[in-house]
Order: structure tokens, then sequence, then C-alpha cells
């Protein structure tokens, strides 16, 4: 329950950072997010309708037809962040601008706005109605989630280029592109993982000290050097923020040890993590 809890709050509080981005930065400078937000934006620009009717009532009709194909989680994730999205556009709409300068609209609204459908897509949930269409188009074609979105985007970003000008349609395009990296750094970023394989000739002391200080396992190889002879090679996978502590443990007690350290996509299956077993135990 406290789980269930905590991801709901992280996604209200996304969906309020996100609507924050769009109505203080993005949209008093006329520069579009992607997908149907982008094209609530153009609308709301060549009509009176509010951004926040506009918004939930054009992604409404896709989350529904995703419902019965999607996850159930998935979507009532969804509709709540849509609700408290739609909600605070209209809130954040009567608050003064943040900022009048097109360049730091786009920077810091691309920040501000990717740090928000960061924590939603963090949490299982999503902004987009574009994104569940892509999400059940990938499972029938050979197209993957991010190319159907980026062609989508393309499209909406052209017709920002013709209806309002080059400059906006560019202005939108490096929002889009700092709000993606922002996404994916909240998302992999600071638990990204990292592969480290140390060949060294004190594999067991190395192996117990890893354990010992970040709680992570090792798998034992045997290699070969031209010159050195026989090698043991540590192969662990540990995440970004504790990649300082392992290069202080092959430092500190000078251990004749050559480490590789590679980005890893993605962990699939048990990774260990603890320090509560002895390694006795975990040696069996």
């Amino acid at each position: 329950m406290k789980h269930h809890v905590l991801r709901y709050f992280n996604l209200i509080i996304g969906a309020i950072i996100a609507a924050f981005a769009l109505e203080e930065f993005l949209v008093p400078a006329k520069i579009l997010d992607g997908g149907i937000v982008g094209i609530s934006i153009i609308i709301s620009n060549l009509t009176p309708i509010s951004l926040s009717i506009l918004t939930i009532c054009l992604n409404l009709p896709f989350v529904l037809a995703g419902a019965k194909q999607l996850e159930r989680f998935f979507w009532l994730r969804t509709l709540v962040a849509m609700g408290v999205f739609s909600i605070f556009l209209e809130i954040f709409h009567h608050w003064h601008n943040a900022t009048y300068d097109e360049l730091l609209a786009t920077v810091f609204g691309g920040l501000i706005l990717g740090l928000g459908v960061g924590l939603i897509i963090r949490n299982g949930g999503c902004l987009d109605g574009t994104e569940t269409v892509a999400i059940m188009v990938s499972r029938k074609t050979r197209l993957s989630v991010g190319q159907i979105v980026l062609c989508c985007n393309i499209v909406i970003f052209l017709s920002a280029g013709i209806l309002f000008g080059l400059d906006r349609a560019l202005y939108s395009l490096l929002t889009y592109i700092i709000t993606s990296k922002v996404v994916d750094y909240i998302n992999t970023g600071l638990d990204q993982g990292k592969a480290v394989m140390i060949i060294t000739d004190e594999g067991k002391q190395i192996a117990d000290d890893i354990y010992q200080t970040l709680g992570r396992t090792v798998t034992f190889m045997k290699g070969n050097g031209l010159i050195s002879g026989e090698k043991t090679i540590l192969y662990c996978v540990i995440t970004r923020m504790e990649l300082t502590t392992l290069r202080k443990i092959i430092e500190k007690d000078d251990y004749s040890a050559f480490m590789t350290i590679t980005d890893v996509s993605e962990i699939i299956g048990h990774h260990i993590k603890s320090t509560d077993k002895p390694l006795e135990e975990i040696n069996g």
C-alpha cells in the first residue's frame, strides 16, 4: 500500500510540474510540446477554448481506446496524471508568466517539463494519448514506440512552423530534445547500470571488499594474460552512484588490478544487493 501511495503521489507531483512548465514558460511564448498536448496548444492559440479543456478532451479518447489492450493500472495511472495535469493547467494559466525571454522559456521550460514527464513515466503513467496509441501500434508493426511518437511530433512541429513561423517550430524542436534528454536521465540515468570488469591477481580479496562495501556480488572468471599469465576476472554490475566507491576500493589497498567500465542499457532478472547474509552463506 505504501508503494502504491508513493507512486500516485509522484504521478501527481509530476503532472503539476509539467503543467507549470507549459503555462509559465512554453505556452506564453507559443512554443509547443509534442503529441496531443502540442495539438491542444495549437488549437487553444487559434480558438477561445482553454488549454486545460482541450488537453483532457483530446487525450481521453486515446486513453479509453487503449484501455482494453493496455495493462489495467497503466491506463488508470494515466487518467490520474492527465486529470491533475488539466486541473493545474487552468490554475497556472492565471499566474504571472515566469519569463518573456524565448530562449529562457525554451531551455527552462524543456528542463522542467522533462522533470515532470519523467516522474510520470518512471511511476508507470503517461501524459499524452499519442504514447498509448504508439504502444498499441508498435505491438502490431516493426516500428518502435519512439519512432511512432517522433513521426507524430515532426508533423506537429511542421504545423507550428506554418502557423506561427519557422522560429516557433525550431524552438519547439529544441524544447522537445531537451525534454527527451531529461526524461531519459530521470528514468535511466540516476540508476543506470555500469558493467565493471576487473582483471587481477587478488580476486577473492577484491570481491570480499566489494560485497562488504557495496553489497554487490561478483562473477568469477578465469583468464590468461599474454605476459602476466593466469588472472582472475571479476564481473559486477553497479549503478552510476556506486562507481566512485568502487574506484576507491580498487585504489585504497593498492590492488594489482586492471578495471574497465561500460554502460548497461537494461538489467533483467535478480540483481543481488545485500550485506545481511555472510559471504560463507552465499557461497554455500
